[in-house]
């Protein structure tokens, strides 16, 4: 996520005035680029691909990703979705299901870091790591990305492996005080320690040399103040590497007052804690994407995370979204410009799902859009919009967030509009005439409306 000189450039400045300088800052940062300030910003516009978390938990081998790559860049390249990552625990061997392992024995190299589970991974021996695997997915037209933890290895720290390039060793850096709650495979490094910057990159040097586009890096953003250095020491080894590899930091909450020290270090963090099918937690994640407008921008993406649709689970059911629920995901994560990453088994990609990720003027909104912004109405009921980056009139979301149908609507002066507009339905893909004042339709319980007024 990277190139950092011109996008603090673009992106530099403290925020003032409370609220008000809040919303001035989000606004410019969300101005639309030319061609050439855009080329200088890593993840220009929200990044999309696929994540195996949801469908395949911490066992994907090495054939299933081969064949999700060649599905992905079949099915769902054409419309975008070109970032294809492994997610957690590739490095274990007996990786099994959504439960980590109390006592691994991953794979390492001679200097503490992860390699790929020769085992899962075959074309990883011989020291060739994701290198013969990132190829073949760039054969396809697609990037590289892998999930890592913060931290080292306990397992390096108990070996005390030596630190590439220095005379010490992983025991000299290891904080041990600092373990992930939920996954004991690392111990936090303490960066005021000298070697702690030089193993860092060694990793992503590492990752950069196998031909990695993007990292998900786990626990960093909660607690987020205690992970500062190291979010810091992650941002400082990407740019060491040369190469512009995408960050995106996890799980959430971030929290929203840091906004400006995590957009300067990543392009991309969460906004909450794991995200599954369930309607209490789409409701939930209304709140946190209005709550992170002013930091929404080039190079910039809060991250709703991952679309659990379709198979999921290790193949055990589909999603519990019911249709309703599944386009109101859709809908808010394009207008909000959420990164948009299929979480879903490809292998098992149906009809009605691959039509709901691959609508293209849906897709317009989430990468070509600017001023997102929500609209406080009335309760029960969200309201999004959005200006159309090619000039040609705004975007319109309507969500219906309660158990019963009922109309959502908005004045055109409320959207600044004080002339009649054509409405386009971006999910119909059909006009629906003209309105004079008012814009209003009539939604099913959960259910959402996306328009192009023009």
């Amino acid at each position: 996520m990277h190139l950092e000189t011109s996008r603090r450039t673009l992106l530099a400045g403290g925020v003032a005035g409370g609220v008000a300088g809040l919303a001035a800052a989000g606004a410019a940062r969300a101005a639309p680029q030319s061609g050439r300030e855009e080329a200088a910003v890593l993840a220009p516009r929200p990044p999309m691909g696929w994540n195996s978390w949801n469908s395949f938990a911490t066992t994907i081998t090495e054939a299933q990703a081969r064949e999700t790559a060649r599905i992905m860049a079949d099915k769902l390249l054409p419309f975008g979705y070109d970032i294809f990552t492994v997610d957690i625990q590739w490095y274990e061997p007996e990786a099994s299901s959504y439960t980590y392992n109390a006592k691994p024995r991953p794979a390492m190299d001679a200097h503490g870091r992860m390699i790929p589970a020769p085992n899962r991974f075959p074309s990883s021996a011989g020291g060739q790591g994701f290198a013969p695997l990132a190829q073949a997915v760039h054969a396809l037209g697609l990037k590289f990305g892998i999930h890592v933890m913060r931290g080292i290895p306990r397992a390096a720290v108990e070996a005390n492996l030596p630190i590439l390039g220095t005379g010490l060793r992983a025991a000299d850096i290891a904080d041990r005080t600092s373990i992930c709650s939920w996954n004991s495979d690392m111990y936090g490094v303490d960066m005021a320690r000298p070697g702690a910057q030089a193993y860092y990159d060694s990793i992503f040097r590492l990752y950069a040399d196998w031909g990695v586009d993007f990292v998900k890096m786990d626990d960093m953003s909660r607690p987020y103040d205690a992970h500062a250095a190291e979010i810091e020491a992650a941002h400082k080894a990407i740019q060491a590497t040369g190469r512009p590899i995408i960050l995106s930091l996890s799980p959430g909450e971030t929290p929203v007052i840091r906004g400006d020290h995590v957009r300067n270090h990543a392009q991309m963090w969460r906004i909450s804690d794991d995200f599954w099918d369930e309607w209490p937690m789409l409701e939930a994640q209304f709140t946190r994407l209005e709550n992170w407008t002013p930091w929404r921008g080039p190079g910039s993406w809060p991250d709703a995370d991952m679309l659990p649709l379709g198979r999921l689970a290790l193949g055990e059911r589909d999603t519990r979204f019911t249709p309703d629920e599944q386009r109101t995901l859709m809908t808010l994560w394009a207008i909000a410009r959420s990164p948009l990453i299929m979480g879903g088994d490809l292998r098992h990609l149906d009809a009605a799902t691959l039509a709901l990720l691959t609508n293209r003027e849906v897709i317009a909104v989430n990468q070509a859009s600017r001023d997102n912004r929500p609209h406080f109405i009335e309760d029960g009921m969200r309201i999004w919009s959005a200006v159309a980056e090619d000039g040609g009139g705004r975007y319109l979301a309507l969500f219906n967030t309660g158990d019963k149908a009922r109309e959502v609507g908005i004045g055109l002066d409320a959207l600044g509009l004080s002339r009649p507009v054509a409405v386009r339905d971006l999910w119909a893909g059909r006009a629906l005439g003209s309105q004079a004042k008012r814009v209003a339709a009539d939604l099913p319980p959960h259910g959402a409306a996306l328009y192009r007024l023009s």
